[in-house]
């Protein structure tokens, strides 16, 4: 079912304070081919590819979209692409008649920035894929079409670095982001999102009232890290608090940083850790 209706901007932010490096890092090394090296195939990582699932739990049509997000995730259907996936939930079903524990106007603002830069309906599920293809979120094979496609398209390079604690144990964790350089004339923000998986809603009301709904991917908290520059060795350099709520199970916590270009909303690339 597609819904229209107006929104709400919410900007967050996070201090950027400074510490060494102490810690383990995760690299996006971006390719998308093979190398043969003393006579033996040896295969590249599979490039990452950022897809946005804009849904409710208040929409009918919703939860086969939020099913086939979750096996894109787990089963990585397309070869040579990494999905790397973001569960977001929009507030605009929210006063039908089920209020969405997930759902946030920063969502339902994002979703609307998307459609005045593609150019397409606001609508749930909307599916969108490194920020440039939107498809219907329950249509697996127009999804795994936009997949293989952005995964052919050149990428930069993100590094990400647990680099310490604050002063006590239970306090964040201090994370480092490097973005490689970008061309010449290319302007680009650093987002970071926190999501959480396995979990389940048991709907009371509105369309979908009387089932048990599973997600993954789930968006927790959505930071901008600030905006890419052109000196230096890397386009971005920064490192971050990253503070988890309580009632979040750190095991089923990702951490997923992408670099997004300002006014076409191309992804130039994104990875994710765990905390």
């Amino acid at each position: 079912m597609k819904l229209r209706q107006t929104f709400i901007l919410i900007t967050a932010s996070l201090a950027l304070p400074a510490l060494a490096q102490t810690d383990v890092s995760a690299k996006a090394h971006l390719h998308n081919s093979f190398s043969q090296q003393a006579g033996t195939a040896a295969a590249k990582p599979a490039t990452p590819v950022l897809v946005e699932l804009f849904t409710s739990e208040g929409c009918s049509s919703c939860p086969p979209a939020d099913k086939l997000l979750a096996q894109i995730n787990a089963r990585q259907p397309v070869q040579g692409a990494e999905a790397i996936i973001l569960e977001e939930h929009v507030d605009y079903w929210d006063d039908l008649g089920w209020r969405d524990p997930f759902a946030s106007a920063a969502v339902t603002q994002r979703q609307k920035d998307y459609a005045k830069t593609i150019r397409a309906e606001v609508y749930t599920p909307q599916m969108i894929v490194d920020g440039r293809t939107d498809v219907l979120g329950s249509d697996q094979s127009a999804a795994e079409r936009a997949i293989a496609a952005a995964s052919s398209a050149p990428k930069t390079e993100l590094e990400l670095s647990w680099v310490g604690m604050t002063n006590t144990m239970g306090g964040p964790k201090l994370l480092r982001v490097r973005a490689g350089k970008l061309s010449a004339g290319e302007s680009a923000e650093v987002f970071m999102a926190i999501t959480e998986s396995h979990l389940h809603s048991d709907v009371k009301r509105g369309e979908n009232a009387g089932r048990g709904l599973e997600h993954d991917g789930v968006v927790r908290k959505f930071t901008s890290l600030g905006k890419t520059n052109g000196s230096g060795e890397f386009s971005f350099d920064a490192q971050s608090s990253v503070k988890l709520s309580p009632d979040w199970k750190r095991e089923n916590i990702r951490v997923v940083v992408f670099v997004q270009d300002v006014h076409s909303r191309r992804i130039y690339v994104a990875t994710s850790t765990t905390y």
